[in-house]
């Protein structure tokens, strides 16, 4: 091309669970628009390598923290707007690439595939000619339209996903270098397997085996001459459509290398399916504070899994903090120092503020959204800190409630960052026990913690799969039925390009 390609960028990203009774609107989003993209993307940045090598047009992005479904009516606002922007730069410019930025683990009401339905509708202006490059959460789930209506697709190969921007980038990277090479309709082959697998991401974080061994794989089929990416993805466990479940994918130039390379890849996901165990050592909630008061490592964290709000859970089930206030050991200030996070109380909230730091409150916070574990929690205690301003809990508090310390929320917020806490005058490196609503610890927690447990606590994104009730994922399927006597097809499939026809299998 004698001058630089155009890309435009568009994408809706929520991992979604299914079992949570929370709905996502559109203002969830926190949407960015048009130079606001540009912005959020240092490696499109003017005077960088990629940023100089193709005009990047920003649409609309949004990233709503996971939760529940999202409603039809937000998808249809945020979807109309990305729509008509497109139509907008189309009528003053041809469009000769859509980087595609999403999560791939959204359920939006009334509609099965909502990704490859965004990307279906956006085909629809910029037609089957754009070359179209997706970048994905490995806990997303392709389905063969999906994979279909992209040209290029990658995805995180890290989990915790410390190698969130370095996906993206490659996605943008892989774009433009295939724009560059002016070569279509010739476009990248890929195939495709889907293999009988949906575990948590605390079963398949890549810091432990055969997950860490699984992902290793990647580079190695990567310097492959005639691949141009591999990319496996777990799938989304919290969600109940025909699309969830594990798929491995390598895109390239030679038809019996990313067939036979993507082969190798399912093999070995299948083959480790009875290796995958938990990131951390489990118990119920009760043996968990058990393990962790008897021990003298600190702080020791405990996951309270099943509403973690990053997963998709709503956010406020009350049923472990009820448990925590009732031991006995957290009844007087003197007990063992721990920190609870966290349950959204607006109403507790707005008293809090009113009482001030100092001040000792009634108040009753917990079960208005998923009630279904328990209802609202009653605490009284001394107000220890109010914070306002942030960008997902909009004002949070600390009261202290005998030894126990628990935040409280305007809006739900996951805690990830020892920033977190300390900007509550809280100091989780001192406290004996910190339970945080999360799976497997993110970086900064995982660095921290002295000792670890994972409680298997019920909620939206309970671990334990089977008693949620899945009844649309294909059966079988590998752990809910686990005498599955017949090794599955994992035959790869090329795909067909996103300007041909294609035939669902």
């Amino acid at each position: 091309m004698a001058k630089n390609p155009v890309v435009v960028i568009a994408g809706l990203a929520c991992e979604t669970s299914g079992f949570s009774p929370a709905r996502t609107p559109a203002a969830a989003f926190h949407p960015l628009r048009d130079t606001e993209i540009i912005e959020k993307y240092h490696f499109i940045h003017r005077g960088t390598p990629l940023g100089d090598a193709a005009d990047w047009r920003g649409t609309l992005i949004g990233h709503a923290l996971p939760g529940g479904i999202v409603t039809r009516a937000a998808f249809e606002e945020l979807v109309g707007e990305i729509l008509t922007r497109l139509k907008d730069i189309c009528k003053s410019t041809p469009v000769h690439g859509l980087w595609f930025d999403i999560h791939g683990a959204m359920c939006v009401q009334d509609v099965d595939d909502a990704e490859a339905e965004l990307l279906r509708r956006v085909r629809n202006v910029i037609g089957s000619q754009v070359i179209v490059s997706a970048s994905m959460d490995l806990h997303g789930n392709v389905s063969e339209e999906l994979a279909h209506q992209t040209d290029l697709i990658t995805c995180y190969r890290m989990a915790p996903h410390e190698d969130e921007i370095d996906t993206k980038e490659r996605a943008c990277r892989n774009l433009v270098e295939l724009l560059a090479e002016g070569s279509f309709p010739n476009r990248p082959l890929k195939a495709r397997v889907p293999i009988p697998i949906l575990l948590p991401g605390e079963q398949t974080s890549t810091r432990l085996e055969p997950a860490k061994g699984l992902y290793a794989l990647i580079p190695e089929v990567e310097s492959i001459a005639g691949v141009l990416d591999a990319a496996i993805w777990v799938g989304y466990a919290w969600a109940d459509e025909p699309r969830n479940h594990a798929v491995v994918m390598v895109t390239g130039w030679d038809a019996d290398v990313v067939t036979e390379s993507a082969r190798k890849l399912a093999n070995h996901f299948w083959d480790s399916r009875k290796e995958f165990r938990f990131v951390a050592p489990t118990g119920s909630l009760e043996e968990c504070i058990d393990t962790a008061l008897q021990s003298k490592l600190r702080p020791f964290f405990i996951s309270d899994s099943g509403d973690n709000p990053t997963a998709g859970g709503a956010g406020d089930v009350t049923w472990s903090l009820a448990r925590v206030l009732s031991r006995p050991e957290f009844q007087h200030e003197s007990g063992p120092r721990a920190i609870y996070a966290s349950i959204p109380g607006p109403e507790a909230i707005e008293l809090i503020v009113r009482a001030g730091v100092g001040a000792t409150v009634t108040v009753t916070a917990g079960a208005q959204v998923d009630n279904n574990h328990g209802g609202p929690v009653t605490i009284t205690g001394r107000i220890h800190a109010i914070r306002n301003g942030d960008r997902n809990a909009i004002t949070e508090a600390v009261v202290q409630v005998g030894s126990v310390f628990v935040i409280l929320t305007k809006l739900r917020k996951p805690y990830h960052l020892e920033g977190d806490f300390t900007e509550l005058n809280l100091e989780p490196r001192s406290a004996d026990i910190v339970i945080v609503k999360i799976g497997y610890l993110e970086p900064e927690l995982f660095n921290m913690a002295a000792d670890w447990m994972l409680a298997l606590t019920p909620g939206g994104v309970d671990q334990d799969l089977p008693r949620l009730g899945h009844r649309r994922i294909r059966r079988p399927m590998w752990p809910f039925d686990q005498d599955i006597s017949e090794l599955p097809d994992l035959t790869p499939r090329l795909v067909p390009a996103s300007n041909e026809q294609l035939r669902i299998h």
